[in-house]
């Protein structure tokens, strides 16, 4: 167990602190609750877990966790929702300078479908 992230009762971090996978039972991720078909549904983050990271050397990274007991079921997906996404994700296919659908999530770096781009045109 690393001590450096083992803080309990939230003395050194302000919240409780757990090492990776040490977080006790009764308590979940935001991933973790949707995978169970819930939400945190407006209740505050209950702990954290701490781990460090090959990625970032400076900072550990944190995932916050939510008590399952307070969790609620995640709302059914209705007509109207299923449209709104449907338009959102056909916006986010759509390039906004040939307005052509390009099958795929156009990358927000280019901006535009690579055929419109300067270097998809060589």
């Amino acid at each position: 167990m690393s001590p450096r992230f083992y803080d309990p009762e939230g003395a050194r971090y302000g919240l409780p602190t757990f090492p990776y996978r040490l977080a006790p039972d009764g308590l979940a991720t935001r991933r973790q609750l949707r995978a169970a078909g819930l939400r945190p549904g407006g209740q505050e983050v209950a702990a954290q877990v701490m781990w460090r990271s090959r990625r970032s050397r400076t900072a550990p990274r944190v995932a916050y966790l939510y008590r399952v007991d307070r969790a609620r079921p995640v709302r059914p997906m209705t007509p109207g929702r299923a449209r709104a996404l449907a338009a959102a994700m056909r916006a986010r296919r759509t390039c906004p300078d040939c307005g052509q659908d390009a099958d795929y999530v156009i990358p927000r770096a280019l901006g535009c479908c690579p055929a419109c781009t300067d270097w998809g045109a060589a």
